[in-house]
């Protein structure tokens, strides 16, 4: 972010209590006449390190809800959007029907070859590319553990604390 841009947002202080700060960060400086890029780029290196899944758990967790507005409505259209996309395809591979078969095996393999510019852009192994709905899987879990924790009043936990506990 060029040092311009922040100084006419206010600094970081206008984001300060913000849950999803980078996203409030984008919504600041275009809301001020600033223009954002979001896009793959091998100049940018993250800060922060996460070495585990339950570290990746946990950041989808933090916010997942949140971004979802905390609306159960979103979040069940949001549900079955990666059901429909990512794990119904698999599950149809182990229908009885053979165009059911042919059906889910066809958007298995689509889905895989689409994801194949995003595995090379970071140099990993073409195998992972059909995992996606493993992936999506993780991610289902994360998204209901974020409404959970919220639900129970534990909000977006980060570094220790609740950020956004339900109100009372």
């Amino acid at each position: 972010m060029r040092r311009d841009a922040l100084n006419r947002i206010g600094g970081l202080q206008h984001i300060r209590g913000e849950i999803i700060d980078d996203c409030a960060l984008a919504r600041a400086v275009k809301s001020c006449g600033g223009k954002i890029w979001m896009g793959l780029t091998r100049s940018s290196v993250s800060l922060r390190s996460y070495g585990t899944f339950s570290e990746i758990r946990d950041t989808i967790a933090r916010t997942a809800f949140t971004q979802l507005r905390y609306s159960p409505v979103i979040l069940m259209g949001t549900l079955l959007g990666l059901f429909f996309t990512y794990i119904s395809p698999v599950l149809l591979i182990f229908a009885r029907l053979p165009p059911a078969r042919l059906l889910g095996l066809a958007a298995w393999l689509l889905m895989t070859i689409t994801f194949l510019p995003t595995i090379r852009f970071y140099r990993r192994s073409v195998l992972w590319a059909p995992l996606l709905p493993v992936a999506a899987l993780f991610y289902t879990y994360a998204t209901i553990l974020s409404a959970v924790r919220y639900w129970l009043g534990r909000g977006a936990q980060w570094k220790g604390r609740a950020q956004a506990p339900r109100a009372a």
